[in-house]
């Protein structure tokens, strides 16, 4: 049979444009002329959902995960998880077989992929936010804990794609994403959801104003960011930090190579259809490049930028929030979406994951790049 793509169910309510499922697809045994089209189909959609991968293993999800940069071989943090301090330790580890796999979710794991006898912890608000859910609502109501893009953001480039299969997946209850913010939003979701919005409709509801304030800006991030960042606490609605000097200061960071410092631009071009996105890790940013050659530095008032910037996209109706099964295979595009993890698990809730992303070999492309396929 043909591969089949068809769009994601998106409620009535919902203004998600975005997301894809592939059908009648050897993900084990990928073929060129297959591969081809989960490109074209991740590049138009974003979101690409693969159902029935259970039995699919580590080295497959690698080899289609590096075919989107077949030169990059690294993972997309390198070794920065080594970084005892880094707000990213506790959450991962990674498949002794294939490095380039990591294992995150939640409970105990008598065995799996060569390790025994381990516990995974999800990642919880409480870790990472300021003010907290209270306990007694805590199963009930969640947040969304950070938004953000894979990526080290220091030395290494921002993966193309990342790949996440759902081995173990608990399910039965839902939560409800409380944003705490004053505006009142809430958004309905699965239990251990990952959700997902959109760079290009985050681009295209900006003034036009805006817009070219964004083309034409450039974003610095922090050196060694989630050391960097690992005493500050998030707002409420995961988008970004709030400002209270609690960032370490570079004496106290690894040692620091300033070629390594990454400024990227804060518009990020789709390399198949041309759409421009907004793509900023808003917990990592630093500094703000103006077309004028001056930068703004006061880390406040950069934060209230992107803040601003960013906000209207992570509304509830712009929120796809995947109702993960086991099987599950879901491939984005680290370049054109931002993504959280969402969720507050019981401990005997067991949820096991495998992700993958490799370190791009080039930078994103910038809104004046060229791009022969656009469409």
């Amino acid at each position: 049979m043909p591969i089949a793509v068809e769009r994601i169910a998106i409620p009535a309510t919902s203004s998600v444009d975005f997301g894809a499922v592939v059908s009648n697809i050897d993900v084990e045994h990928l073929t060129d002329e297959d591969f081809s089209v989960v490109y074209d189909t991740l590049y138009r959609h974003n979101v690409v959902v693969i159902k029935n991968q259970t039995g699919l293993s580590p080295k497959a999800q690698y080899e289609l995960t590096q075919r989107f940069d077949p030169i990059s071989d690294s993972y997309g943090h390198g070794k920065t998880l080594d970084a005892k301090r880094s707000v990213l330790h506790p959450d991962l580890k990674t498949v002794p077989h294939q490095p380039q796999v990591q294992i995150i979710g939640n409970g105990f794991i008598p065995s799996y992929e060569g390790l025994e006898n381990f516990k995974l912890v999800h990642p919880h608000h409480k870790k990472f936010h300021r003010d907290a859910i209270p306990d007694a609502d805590d199963l009930d109501f969640t947040r969304f804990f950070r938004w953000h893009i894979d990526a080290a953001l220091y030395d290494l480039m921002p993966p193309r794609a990342t790949s996440l299969l759902a081995v173990s997946v608990p399910r039965g209850r839902r939560q409800t994403v409380r944003y705490d913010d004053n505006t009142g939003d809430e958004l309905d979701v699965p239990l251990g959801t990952t959700a997902f919005v959109s760079g290009y409709s985050m681009y295209d509801m900006l003034s036009e104003a805006d817009k070219e304030f964004a083309r034409t800006s450039r974003v610095e991030y922090a050196p060694h960011p989630y050391v960097w960042m690992s005493q500050a606490k998030s707002r409420t609605d995961g988008l970004g930090m709030l400002s209270e000097g609690l960032e370490l200061p570079d004496s106290e960071l690894p040692p620091i190579e300033d070629s390594k410092i990454l400024i990227l631009p804060m518009v990020w071009k789709n390399p198949v259809t041309g759409r421009l996105a907004v793509q900023v890790h808003p917990s990592a940013v630093r500094k703000i490049h103006l077309a004028d050659g001056s930068v703004i530095d006061n880390l406040e008032r950069v934060r209230e930028i992107v803040h601003n910037i960013q906000r209207p996209a992570i509304a509830p109706r712009f929120v796809y929030p995947h109702d993960w099964e086991e099987g599950d295979l879901v491939l984005f595009n680290n370049h054109g979406v931002l993504h959280s993890v969402v969720g507050a698990f019981r401990e005997d809730e067991v949820r096991l994951f495998r992700q993958c992303n490799m370190a791009a070999s080039e930078a994103p492309l910038g809104p004046e790049a060229v791009v022969v396929a656009a469409a």
